[in-house]
């Protein structure tokens, strides 16, 4: 609509609304604030930590345990859940920030006219109508449609991907245009880069564009990590299993045996807490802890603990490109002049570099032109900033890479602002007029070239120009006149200008990134780029970095115009997607889901925010992204570098890794402890190890010797592999096969151990205890065997071990040691003090069982490498 529209649409005039009017709208429409969701209590969030099915089941067994009289079992069973609730509340107990962040982005003061009169208002009393100045500075505090603009442009990367200042006007756009071309709207929460203007407030708090956002993420939902399902399924099918088995045991006992219905439950009690892996919640956290932990030291934060897994697990990655592949700061890289074209090297806004190529006589007039017709300044305080508009800045650089003094410049005795109307800027230095633009304003307004006889060859430039263009580089012509008068004016320049040259900025590559996308590739995982800045632009980014399909891009009209069945396709089809809203970058990510896939997002601006929740793992910049990014992301990037995403991977495909050798350890124990008990119900026989000895062997010996896995490093070729698939069962052919297998040798083990001892003549305490140190040792060896899947463990390096597996296995002798030979430890668990031939015997069992591996793992790998035995 023209501005004189809105202006009578909202009641209105220049004079703004009157004070009576504004308090009756604030009535109407509310403060100008996001409104807050409900959020979880903190007892909510606690009972959370509850909500896992092998944690039901160890509550119900503390109760029957309890009902039954047996509180020591009680008490070591309730111990391990509240430990692990306690662990999941303080690691993931924070509460979701995003909307908060977001709503700290509105401006706290507001300067609006009222009655004709200038006030300052509180921003959250804006209404519709009221009119606001604006200036340099200034953050916008509502959503605006200009009404008056004097140079005036606004950083809207936040909402737009827009890598440079937007130029504002208050020309009418069409209908339905992508929110980075609505160049008569401020949007609430960008920053005004420089200028001055009046707008009239169109729409608050939750209306605008970032309360739409912020709608949005509401209705986001977050996705199940892959780690959290696949341990869901896993306690469900284990769950059940178990208590199939208890069932039947209880039935057998009790009508069969005709056994009392309380001593029966008691061994079903037993059945169930040996087969129940009750540290591995505990052990599961830890390694979590400990990937995060390792990710903290290169600079990424993991806000939820699972994600560290879920990044493990990512076959995309849909990166933004302004600050997360680029440096988010414009910089001069190409000079195009008469005698040729010249590269610019140099690192950011530092006025330090080199220009390639010989020297050329157009040089110093290049490099004047870009100090004295500039508004910017450059900052040092550790690294070179810009306070201005970006591509000044850079011009600035160029200046000091050309040897021009661009630092203490002279005032220029007269200045013809940028307007959008002539798209150049002009200022008289001396008897000079030094002019830049974009190129078909001036190379209209030259006569000839520097360095060049005869008439400017227009058409020749203008090729030059959309080459350099083509390079997803803004173009600037600088050109110069001479002239005596005083004034200056836009007639001054209608026609003989000599054209100085041509030159190319771009928000650079860092290089950082273009390793990352290398490895990210070698991977097997996708690289797509999501942006709000021009298709071109995108292109060459893509192309630089390294993407596979830098040449195909999809705008956010072209996005529009598909549905969800067509953009799935799509999205699978095309790399590089420009000119997007949030809503693209949302429904972009789950398409790109539907089909399977895991998916990263990576982005530092308020429009990145629902599409970082949606994703399976939403990675956001520490240092340049906002507060709301990070917020609705998983990890955040401290350093925003973008090659710690590579790293990220590596670590969570380790703790992948290190959580399948954790289980690979855990259940056999449980399932050798739960077919001992079964064997002697069965058969009628003597309980080999008691409910109690098991608890002590789960939560003491297990879990000491499982934490050593959680300590791994990464496996030769961790970043060779392809992703998993985001639905492969934790427990593959090979874990269940190595499961099945060693519970076998777990049981013979222990009820071996046991028959034997009472057949030498032993008394039962002694039998079950030398059973019970049988069970540790033939853990102690078999940890030396599942730390490597396919290579040998009974070499030199795997008995040396890691430094967690020589604690771990310190730890493990020390508690054995008091449980045979302390007195209180033997009256409360039922052991004896065993002699050193006893002792001997234990041992033998675990190095039996370490060669019966080592023989498997021979034979596996000998069936692998057979062409017939690719069903292996």
């Amino acid at each position: 609509m023209p501005a004189d529209a809105v202006l009578q649409a909202l009641g209105t005039d220049g004079r703004g609304l009157s004070a009576t009017e504004a308090a009756a709208r604030l009535e109407r429409h509310g403060p100008n604030r996001l409104p807050e969701p409900p959020r979880p209590s903190a007892l909510a969030r606690l009972a959370r930590q509850f909500a896992n099915l092998l944690i039901v089941v160890l509550i119900l067994a503390a109760v029957i345990t309890a009902l039954l009289g047996h509180w020591v079992d009680t008490g070591v069973i309730l111990a391990v859940v509240v430990l692990n609730g306690v662990i999941g509340f303080v690691q993931e107990g924070r509460a979701e920030q995003a909307l908060e962040a977001l709503r700290d982005m509105l401006a706290p003061r507001a300067a609006v006219l009222r009655d004709g009169a200038r006030l300052s208002v509180d921003a959250v009393h804006l209404v519709p109508g009221d009119i606001v100045l604006i200036e340099a500075g200034d953050r916008v505090p509502a959503d605006l449609r200009l009404i008056a603009v004097a140079n005036l442009t606004a950083e809207e990367a936040m909402l737009t991907g827009e890598s440079l200042p937007v130029r504002k006007g208050l020309a009418r756009v069409a209908v339905g245009a992508p929110l980075g071309d609505r160049a008569a709207m401020a949007f609430s929460g960008t920053m005004i880069a420089q200028g001055t203007g009046a707008g009239v407030v169109v729409a608050t708090g939750a209306a605008t564009q970032i309360g739409q956002i912020s709608h949005m993420m509401q209705s986001v939902t977050v996705l199940t990590t892959p780690l959290i399902a696949q341990m869901s399924r896993f306690a469900r099918v284990l769950t059940g299993f178990v208590l199939v088995v208890a069932a039947l045991v209880l039935a057998f006992t009790t009508l069969l045996r005709g056994t009392p219905f309380a001593e029966a439950f008691i061994v079903v009690v037993g059945l169930i807490v040996a087969a129940i892996p009750e540290g591995l919640p505990a052990v599961l956290t830890v390694t979590l802890a400990i990937g995060v932990q390792r990710m903290a030291g290169r600079h990424a934060i993991i806000r939820r603990l699972p994600s560290i897994e879920t990044l493990g697990a990512v076959s995309v990655i849909c990166s933004d490109k302004t600050g997360t592949l680029t440096r988010n700061e414009m910089v001069v890289t190409r000079i195009a002049t008469a005698r040729g074209d010249a590269e610019v090297a140099g690192d950011g806004y530092a006025p330090e570099g080199t220009v390639g190529g010989t020297d050329d006589p157009a040089w110093p007039a290049l490099g004047r032109i870009a100090a004295l017709c500039n508004t910017a300044q450059l900052r040092h305080d550790g690294s070179w900033r810009v306070e201005g508009d970006p591509m000044e800045g850079a011009l600035l650089a160029l200046a000091g890479k050309l040897g021009a003094p661009w630092q203490d410049r002279p005032a220029p005795r007269a200045t013809i602002p940028f307007d959008a109307r002539y798209r150049y800027m002009a200022v008289l230095d001396q008897e000079m007029i030094l002019a830049k633009g974009a190129p078909e304003a001036l190379l209209a307004r030259c006569d000839r070239a520097l360095g060049v006889d005869g008439p400017l060859d227009r058409p020749a430039w203008e090729g030059r120009a959309e080459a350099i263009a083509r390079q997803g580089m803004r173009v600037l012509a600088l050109a110069h006149k001479p002239h005596d008068a005083a004034t200056l004016d836009h007639g001054d320049l209608d026609g003989g200008l000599v054209l100085v040259g041509l030159v190319g900025l771009i928000d650079p590559p860092r290089p950082e990134a273009i390793a990352a996308v290398a490895d990210c590739r070698r991977a097997g995982i996708a690289v797509k780029m999501i942006t709000g800045d021009h298709a071109g632009t995108a292109a060459a980014i893509g192309r630089q970095i390294g993407l596979a399909r830098p040449d195909r891009v999809l705008t956010g009209a072209d996005i529009d115009a598909l549905d969800d069945d067509a953009l799935i396709g799509a999205a699978d089809r095309t790399d590089i997607f420009a000119r997007t809203s949030p809503e693209h970058k949302l429904r972009l990510v789950m398409a790109l889901q539907a089909p399977g896939a895991v998916v990263a997002m990576t982005g530092d601006g308020v429009n990145d925010a629902p599409a970082l929740k949606r994703a399976d793992a939403g990675i956001a910049m520490g240092r340049k992204g906002s507060q709301a990014a990070r917020e609705a992301s998983d990890l955040v990037l401290a350093d925003d570098n973008f090659a710690s995403i590579a790293e990220a991977v590596r670590q969570g495909r380790t703790v992948y890794d290190n959580l399948k050798k954790v289980i690979a350890f855990l259940l056999p124990v449980n399932g050798g402890e739960s077919m001992s008990l079964i064997v002697a119900v069965l058969f009628g026989l003597i309980l080999p190890i008691t409910p109690l000895q098991i608890l002590w062997v789960n939560m003491l010996s297990s879990v000491a010797l499982a934490m050593a896995l959680a300590f791994e490093p990464p496996e030769r070729g961790v970043m060779a592999r392809p992703p998993r698939p985001a639905h492969a069962p934790i427990l593959s052919r090979f874990v269940l096969w190595r499961v099945m297998l060693v519970s076998v040798l777990f049981t013979l083990g222990i009820f071996g151990q046991f028959q034997a001892a009472m057949a030498w003549g032993a008394d039962l305490d002694v039998a079950r205890t030398m059973a019970v140190n049988t069970l540790v040792a033939m853990e102690v060896f078999y940890l030396f065997s599942v730390r490597y899947r396919h290579g040998a463990s009974a070499t030199l390096q795997g008995a040396q071990g890691t430094p967690a597996v020589l604690i771990a296995l310190a730890v493990v002798v020390a508690l054995q040691v008091l449980l045979t030979y302390a007195p209180p430890l033997r009256m409360l668990f039922g052991t004896a003090p065993l002699s050193l031939g006893q002792l001997a015997a234990c041992v033998g069992a675990g190095v039996l069982l370490l060669a019966v591996l080592e023989i498997d793992k021979r034979a596996a790998a000998l069936w692998r490498r057979n062409p017939t035995g690719e069903s292996a």
